[in-house]
């Protein structure tokens, strides 16, 4: 299964890669006016489509990630609350009842 996850990522990046190689040409991209006039910049295609896709990928997965960073240490204290009152409730074990004959059919 690793190898997969591996191999998919692989053609991804590549195929990415390719992408970019491709649109090598510059395209102009312009902000939002910050004073007298907008900001510019001049980047090629698929640097530009790298640099917005990773502004729209990353905050999801940094929230996704804090989330599960979350809620395993709220697991891990809850296991661990559990633990030790599992260790102060404990009945004693039960000895076997001699008073009771065997029961056999």
């Amino acid at each position: 299964m690793k190898q997969i996850r591996i191999l998919s990522w692989l053609a991804l990046a590549a195929g990415f890669a390719a992408f970019i190689v491709m649109n090598a040409e510059t395209a102009r991209v312009n902000f939002w006016p910050f004073g007298a006039g907008y900001l510019h910049f001049d980047w090629p295609v698929g640097f530009t489509a790298l640099v917005f896709f990773l502004a729209g990928f990353l905050p999801p997965w940094l929230a996704g990630r804090l989330r599960r960073w979350r809620l395993k240490r709220r697991i891990a204290n809850l296991e661990s609350s559990l633990a030790s009152q599992a260790g102060a409730y404990a009945p004693p074990p039960a000895a076997p009842d001699a008073a009771q004959p065997e029961y056999r059919p």
